[in-house]
């Protein structure tokens, strides 16, 4: 998917909502644990009933991978679902990859080949020549870890080197990277008070923003220094959303909680 396509559908929405896929067995419904697949019956539910209002899914990786090869099946069918029955969705791998060249370029081909995903999370940590191989393919893209929304984000993303912190350095350092018109950037919500100053840096990328919901993130705050021209923006809620009820009506709880979140960016965005 182009970056265009992206912010088309953002206008066509008036959303720009990301619904984390985080499945965990011991927080479904019980009733789903009967299926033969409960974790691809849990997402095909919440797909169903989400669709209209976001604009992407992001499946976490470690949720699937904690099941082995019954959770990596139900990741591919989950994927294989969303491009089949709703390809103009954007789809996100957070798999925070990132390792040296030739192994990259496995991880990429694995996301963004085998299981077609639009855009995969990687980690800067290792620079430039193992995040270049995941920038490489055409209409791809990459996401990285800019500023994150946990507590250990104050480690060493926001030290500083040579008067600048880190977060700063990736940002700054990322652009000259081949291909870096695939960039995207985590940016975590509960550091809004940062975005400003990341515009600054990167005024034209897309910002995937966690940590709206259930980490506290303030949608309000993140538009307003957040946005671009072109929105710029995926609001993610996981939690918040997937498991707003635990009953029958699981799926209906994540349409109303979904829509409470797209009427507010529908009213941001119509200001």
């Amino acid at each position: 998917m182009t970056t265009n396509q992206l912010v088309n559908q953002i206008k066509k929405k008036k959303s720009f909502l990301c619904i984390g896929l985080d499945v965990d067995l011991n927080k479904i419904p019980k009733f789903l644990l009967k299926e033969e697949d409960p974790i691809f019956a849990f997402n095909k539910a919440i797909i169903d009933a989400t669709h209209h209002l976001c604009v992407a899914y992001k499946p976490n990786t470690a949720f699937y991978e904690a099941y082995g090869i019954r959770g990596w099946q139900a990741l591919e069918k989950t994927i294989h679902y969303i491009n089949e029955k709703h390809p103009e969705i954007f789809t996100i791998a957070d798999a925070k990859r990132g390792d040296i060249g030739n192994t990259s370029t496995m991880y990429a081909k694995a996301f963004f080949e085998d299981l077609a995903f639009d855009s995969v999370t990687v980690a800067p940590y290792m620079g430039k020549d193992s995040v270049e191989p995941f920038l490489a393919f055409e209409n791809k893209h990459t996401i990285l870890l800019a500023l994150t929304s946990n507590q250990g984000a104050f480690d060493f993303q926001t030290k500083e080197i040579d008067g600048k912190e880190v977060y700063k350095h990736v940002l700054e350092t990322s652009k000259s990277w081949k291909n870096s018109k695939n960039l995207m950037y985590v940016v975590g919500a509960t550091k809004a008070e940062y975005l400003k100053t990341i515009r600054n840096i990167i005024p034209d990328s897309f910002l995937l923003v966690p940590g709206v919901g259930a980490q506290g993130g303030n949608l309000q705050e993140v538009c307003k220094y957040g946005m671009n021209d072109n929105v710029g923006l995926l609001i993610n809620s996981s939690r918040g959303i997937i498991y707003a009820a635990l009953d029958k009506d699981f799926a209906q709880a994540a349409t109303s909680k979904a829509e409470e979140l797209q009427i507010e960016m529908e009213n941001i965005l119509t200001k």
